[in-house]
């Protein structure tokens, strides 16, 4: 078996660093295995699937990973991007099934489950979009709609965030996330980087 090389950037190394300090290491730690629950479930779709994995990025947008997909259907595509999410669905379904003996963990999975759903690339959700669209109306239409929905999405998320630092005395907690929506958001109305 081949091994999968895992580079973490070093905004990734800062995130960690900074909401560790802010928020403790146990709240990090539980972050940091609905996020491994989440990879797994991509993980586990593409060998499924025969895809090989052969690269895992980390970024300060959470992780990506490379494989040779290109060779997969659309549909079979859309279910590796949506098997993440589901992960995490199914992660805080057996807690709840469980009596919730880890409530912070079923929570952190339903989180990162709704916010991948965002259709906004590079979440998981503006990925499938993109594809679903490919699927139906070409390659190009697809493009040109994940590119339009993201930006907007994340544009509005951006502010919305804005917003609620602004409302709640700055809490500097959505900061990362409403700059990177709005760094997003950019990249997407000047055309795909």
């Amino acid at each position: 078996m081949a091994r999968v090389r895992v580079n973490g950037s070093p905004g990734f190394y800062a995130l960690l660093v900074w909401f560790a300090a802010v928020n403790g290491l146990r709240p990090l730690l539980t972050v940091l295995s609905a996020a491994l629950v989440h990879e797994c479930g991509h993980w586990l779709a593409l060998r499924r699937f025969g895809a090989r994995v052969r690269r895992v990025r980390l970024g300060v947008c959470g992780a990506v990973i490379e494989s040779d997909c290109a060779r997969l259907s659309y549909g079979r595509e859309v279910l590796c991007v949506l098997a993440g999410p589901g992960a995490n669905l199914l992660a805080a379904a057996l807690c709840r099934a469980a009596g919730n003996p880890y409530p912070a963990f079923a929570g952190a999975n339903l989180i990162l489950c709704a916010f991948n759903l965002l259709p906004v690339r590079p979440l998981d959700g503006g990925r499938a979009l993109e594809l679903l669209l490919a699927w139906a109306a070409g390659p190009a239409a697809g493009e040109y709609a994940a590119r339009w929905v993201g930006a907007s999405g994340a544009l509005a998320l951006a502010c919305g965030l804005a917003y609620v630092m602004r409302e709640s005395g700055g809490s500097l907690w959505l900061l990362p996330a409403a700059v990177g929506l709005l760094a997003v958001s950019c990249r997407e109305c000047m055309g795909r980087a």
